[in-house]
């Protein structure tokens, strides 16, 4: 059995996939406050944000820990169409989620399908992820962790979508995102943990790229958007601002005499 690194970096991988984490379930529960309060094509726009918001958060989380990610006596490589499928689908269900919550009328419902899609597709996210990695030897799974990473992801996704319908003022949200952020930092160590390598020895090359190679820069450029869409959904007025600010505008009506 390989010796298996979770953190060859140090705290460096887990913290800041912790911040990317926190960074995504901010803005998605920011964008989501605003679409509730939005209709028509304000609605779904805000809805489109805040879903690519914690689906980029959750991906980019993912493969900034696996940065840190090392098996002694073999290198690591990642499937290129893998890896792109793990976003694909990271983006896909936690669109179908936010929408569920977004738009039904029954929001109790809604809150639970969304919160088993989400978290599905969430813990199908991770393990296509790991689907991904090649490396010299054989990846196993102990079912019981994969199961508890599994029930901690939907757990974490429903709460995260309570939260959207639910919290209001931007502490509360800083505070639940800090919470969000992790309860999807521990669903990926737990199925990380859930990993057991046996390696065999081979010089011949592995196929796809290194961390550094693909993972690194497409993690940047993701990072990149989170935290410039951030920056936008910040500075751009609530309904209430933009209505005081129209109110101020008004002229007053001098007393009739």
């Amino acid at each position: 059995m390989g010796h298996l690194d979770h953190a060859a970096f140090g705290w460096l991988t887990p913290v800041l996939s912790y911040l990317m984490a926190c960074t995504g379930a901010a803005l998605g529960l920011r964008c989501t406050v605003r679409a509730l309060a939005a209709t028509g094509r304000s609605r779904r726009n805000w809805l489109l944000t805040g879903a690519s918001a914690i689906g980029t958060g959750i991906w980019t989380m993912h493969f900034v820990a696996m940065l840190g990610f090392r098996v002694s006596g073999t290198g690591i490589r990642y499937d290129i169409p893998l890896t792109i499928l793990s976003l694909v689908v990271a983006m896909a269900v936690v669109c179908a989620g936010v929408f569920a919550v977004g738009y039904s009328r029954d929001r109790n419902r809604a809150l639970l399908l969304g919160g088993l899609t989400t978290g599905l597709g969430v813990a199908s996210m991770h393990y296509l992820g790991m689907a991904a990695v090649r490396l010299h030897g054989g990846v196993t799974y102990q079912p019981v962790l994969v199961g508890v990473s599994v029930l901690i992801a939907v757990v974490a996704a429903t709460v995260a979508l309570w939260a959207g319908l639910n919290i209001k003022s931007p502490l509360a949200v800083a505070l639940a995102s800090l919470v969000m952020g992790a309860a999807v930092s521990s669903m990926h160590y737990t199925g990380m943990f859930a990993v057991r390598v046996r390696v065999t020895p081979s010089g011949d090359p592995l196929p796809g790229a290194t961390a550094m190679q693909f993972i690194f820069p497409l993690a940047v450029g993701l990072g990149s958007y989170l935290f410039l869409t951030s920056a936008f959904v910040a500075l751009s007025p609530t309904a209430g601002e933009r209505e005081a600010s129209a109110s101020a505008q008004r002229p007053v009506q001098s007393p009739a005499r």
